[in-house]
């Protein structure tokens, strides 16, 4: 039988790199601290030699498992995946690695991730929303661990945790200012599931309260709930033309539910925009492709969870981050929308 053979070691890869063990060891632990050129040697070093630190060792030199986990309510929505990616790329530049849980927009499912990731070492978590359980925060707390809440602005400056994110409510309402300015009155609103998800539950407060300052109303008819997908979008939007008299227009709490909403509308014979305006949340790369294009918010997502990621990583190398991150939504105006039909 073939003896296998010896597994590359530190020593190796310093060597094949002509460097010091201890840059190796910078290189592979905080890179950010290392020359782009020394760093490129031992990278490629490490890539031709095969070499793979062990987890424990590294784990006990650091202090830490250079970990951080992040909890989704889903990955299906594009807009998450976007968040995923924005933040492995930042805290892999720092020589971290992302672990993800979902939680299907359960608290409690989010505390047993949450509890799953702290356990087997995550160093900081981070959160969409600011819905979690108090036990959960208590938990973090106790271990002196930081953690971040995204998508969202902070509620106060004494809330505790680092805040990365917009006010969903504003928002909402230079929509419905938008739409108010085209001559639209009778607007609804497809929202997502507002049980457990403060975004939508704020998308809704949004609405209503822009509508209110404006004289107008949001009755229960003209507002549903719907999950985010086009199937379920289609039927919502079925829910509120069935309303007498429906919305001319129709705020959407993602581009997900708006997407299915022009898809019904097209099954239906209703033209978008001149019978009916829809406007999505997120501007996802879809919005600009449908047919119409999407009226829509744009949130930065990939700025916004960069500047999550970093502010954890500055708490992780003992520096007091910013706790609270405003991050501008803007109002992007396409052919999914246009001025009120005449009655």
């Amino acid at each position: 039988m073939r003896k296998p053979e010896a597994l590359p070691t530190v020593q190796d890869v310093a060597s094949a790199a002509g460097v010091s063990t201890a840059t190796v060891s910078r290189v592979l632990n905080r890179p950010s601290s290392v020359r782009p050129v020394l760093r490129e040697k031992v990278e490629a070093a490490v890539l031709r030699l095969g070499y793979v630190p062990h987890a424990g060792a590294r784990a006990l030199m650091l202090g830490r498992s250079a970990t951080v986990g992040a909890l989704f309510p889903t990955v299906d929505n594009a807009i998450f995946a976007q968040a995923i990616n924005a933040l492995q790329r930042r805290l892999s530049q720092d020589g971290y690695h992302l672990l993800i849980a979902t939680t299907d927009y359960d608290p409690d499912a989010e505390m047993r991730q949450a509890t799953n990731l702290v356990t087997r070492g995550a160093d900081a978590l981070a959160f969409c929303g600011t819905d979690q359980h108090p036990e959960l925060i208590r938990l973090l707390e106790r271990r002196s661990l930081p953690w971040v809440h995204v998508m969202v602005a902070a509620p106060d400056d004494a809330a505790p945790g680092i805040h990365v994110g917009f006010d969903n409510a504003r928002a909402m309402g230079q929509a419905v200012r938008y739409l108010l300015d085209l001559g639209h009155r009778r607007i609804g609103m497809l929202a997502g599931i507002t049980a457990h998800n403060d975004r939508a539950s704020a998308r809704v407060a949004g609405t209503r309260s822009a509508l209110e300052k404006a004289g107008l109303s949001l009755p229960p008819q003209w507002c549903v709930e719907r999950r985010y997908g086009l199937a379920e979008a289609r039927d919502g939007l079925r829910a509120l033309l069935a309303s007498d008299p429906a919305p001319t227009a129709i705020l959407c709490g993602n581009d997900v539910l708006a997407h299915g909403a022009m898809l019904e509308a097209a099954s239906l014979g209703i033209r978008v925009p001149q019978q009916l305006s829809v406007i999505g949340f997120d501007d996802l790369e879809m919005a600009r492709h449908l047919q119409p294009a999407l009226t829509t918010l744009h949130v930065p997502a990939e700025e916004m969870w960069r500047t999550a990621a970093e502010r954890l990583l500055s708490a992780l190398s003992g520096q007091v981050p910013q706790a609270n991150t405003q991050i501008s939504v803007e109002l992007v105006v396409r052919d999914s929308t246009g001025p009120a039909p005449a009655d």
